[in-house]
């Protein structure tokens, strides 16, 4: 064999002689024959690869070097040239060059297939294999298993590629050394086989937060939902920064991740919403919701899955955590980054939104009948005003307020355990179970709260009751047709029996009656899980109405 080793760095044709010598190196003589040109070979390819990376075009590439991909398809497949020093990830970079982005033809569509295998080939899966059986006879020769040699190649490799694209970020104002969209999109479509291998989460996260001139997305789709997949089934772990940017750059991606964040909700049995809540956090979206975009988008897939599941009080639960969640999020952020409420809330009457953001727990308790008369009474104005003509209007501003449900709760509550003007305050609730007035439902639906928080209101102080003394109440509720008179009527009685003298000893008879006669024990149930959420966070006092909350939660828990 020619061992003339000084070579012009692109004599191509006498490289491209000497890959079809070697082959894949079987002999002892052409491994010789490799072992003894591989620093120039690998001069060679870099050079070549200074050269290509410059073309406006994978086209432009191969039309100067037409055999280019019987070149490269050649040393890739020969072991000894892939061991050697750098030559591997060399290679990796001429073919992401070679790389068509927008194929546009059959040609570059079949070309972009080869090279993704040969990519594949590369990092393929039998290399990671420990089996010494299947260890080349080179990497043996080293005294290392195939697994470990590899393991030390991507590494490498991975610190090559993240290395560039971070000084290709920080420098992207030069353009004439700035990487372009189809090799970093190359890239990304070569990282798609290998997402789940640990040590390419560097590159991952790099890939993920970079962001290249172009107006147009430079991440393949491929590999944008390939990462969100197995982030989703926990295959790999990635920084917050990483995961948000995925998000907002890919929305397929951020809408997969809420549904599966619903089924995963629905699917389990909840026994608390501290659970709903884990699950909730360990998800990222309500930390990802700092960010208007991402808020808007997650609050939409959940108004429509409340509109499919008719308004469900499990669905409305779920939605009500998460606006928490969100809310403590977004005031978590730093004061330079947070966004103002009107980027999440752009079409709503922003006094009203500021109302119902307050946490009640930057609230002293004894304000909270107050600011509850004047949410009601903005939200009032608000609904009678005469512009509030359609039904979508109505039901954008319901939803608003069913987000902040926090709020209902404490409303029901505060009518029996606090002085309140209960004509503001019932009317609050009687809005969020009836929100239309038509054919005067909403109106009909405040007389009946009326009386019934009267007869209420009348025992609230009885220490000594019996199921009979609640009939009234309780026909509201398994004699009512109307399931907003229902649902308002078991919310009032269901606070009355937690929180009156006389409540705790029937609690039990009276809402085992109750769930047994009518179809409330979701209802009933999601609302007390509700109620338990407030007073584990606000560390409730009262242990007796703590210890029938878990009494009744455990009842319910074996029914729903």
């Amino acid at each position: 064999m020619d061992q003339d080793t000084t070579v012009p760095k692109l004599n191509f044709g006498y490289w491209l002689d000497k890959a079809i010598e070697w082959g894949q190196a079987t002999t002892l003589e052409s491994q010789k024959d490799v072992c003894l040109h591989l620093p120039q070979l690998q001069e060679f390819l870099h050079q070549l690869y200074e050269t290509i990376k410059h073309s406006q075009s994978s086209t432009v590439a191969i039309q100067q070097f037409p055999l280019i991909g019987q070149l490269l398809g050649r040393l890739c497949w020969n072991p000894f040239v892939i061991g050697y020093d750098e030559s591997q990830k060399t290679l990796m970079w001429c073919l992401c060059c070679l790389y068509s982005s927008e194929p546009q033809s059959t040609v570059e569509l079949k070309a972009n297939s080869w090279i993704r295998s040969l990519l594949c080939h590369l990092l393929s899966s039998s290399k990671w294999e420990s089996n010494e059986a299947e260890t080349s006879t080179f990497v043996s020769a080293l005294g290392y298993t195939s697994a470990d040699y590899y393991c030390h190649l991507v590494k490498n490799m991975v610190v090559s590629l993240v290395t560039e694209l971070r000084e290709n970020q920080f420098n992207g104002l030069n353009i004439q050394g700035s990487i372009s969209a189809s090799r970093v999109n190359a890239v990304s479509i070569f990282c798609v086989p290998l997402i789940t291998l640990p040590d390419l989460t560097p590159l991952l996260e790099t890939l993920l937060l970079y962001h290249g001139g172009s107006s147009k997305e430079i991440l393949s789709s491929e590999f944008l939902e390939a990462v969100n997949e197995a982030f989703l089934k926990k295959k790999i772990s990635l920084p917050e920064s990483a995961v948000f940017s995925l998000w907002l750059r890919h929305l397929p991606s951020l809408e997969k991740a809420t549904l599966h964040l619903l089924d995963q909700l629905f699917s389990i049995q909840l026994n608390s919403l501290e659970e709903v809540a884990c699950v909730m956090k360990d998800s990222l979206l309500p930390q990802a919701a700092s960010h208007p975009a991402i808020f808007r988008i997650v609050n939409e897939i959940f108004k429509n899955a409340l509109m499919e599941t008719d308004g469900t009080s499990g669905v409305m639960t779920i939605i009500q955590v998460f606006t928490q969640l969100f809310l403590q999020a977004h005031q978590n952020e730093n004061k330079q980054h947070k966004f103002p409420l009107k980027a999440y809330f752009p079409f709503h009457h922003q006094p009203l939104v500021r109302g119902l953001v307050r946490r009640p727990s930057e609230l002293p308790t004894s304000y909270w009948s107050q600011h509850l008369k004047h949410i009601s009474d903005m939200l009032k104005a608000l609904v009678e005003d005469t512009n509030v003509s359609s039904f979508t209007d109505l039901f954008e501003i319901w939803f608003l307020v069913a987000c902040f449900g926090e709020w209902l709760d404490i409303a029901a509550e505060q009518l029996l355990k606090a002085a309140v003007e209960p004509d503001a305050v019932l009317w609050l609730l009687a809005f969020y179970y009836c929100p239309k007035n038509e054919n005067q439902q909403r109106t009909q639906t405040m007389v009946e709260a009326q009386a019934v928080y009267s007869h209420l209101m009348m025992l609230f102080s009885c220490t000594d009751l019996s199921l009979k003394d609640l009939e009234a109440a309780v026909h509201r509720i398994t004699g009512i047709e109307q399931c907003w008179n229902q649902c308002l009527t078991t919310h009032l009685l269901t606070n009355f029996l937690l929180f009156s003298h006389g409540g705790h000893k029937i609690a039990q008879e009276c809402i085992y009656h109750i769930t047994k006669t009518t179809d409330t024990s979701k209802e009933v149930y999601n609302l007390l899980i509700r109620i338990a959420y407030r007073f584990n966070r606000s560390g409730e006092e009262n242990q007796r109405t703590v210890k029938l909350l878990n009494e009744l939660l455990q009842k319910l828990t074996l029914k729903v």
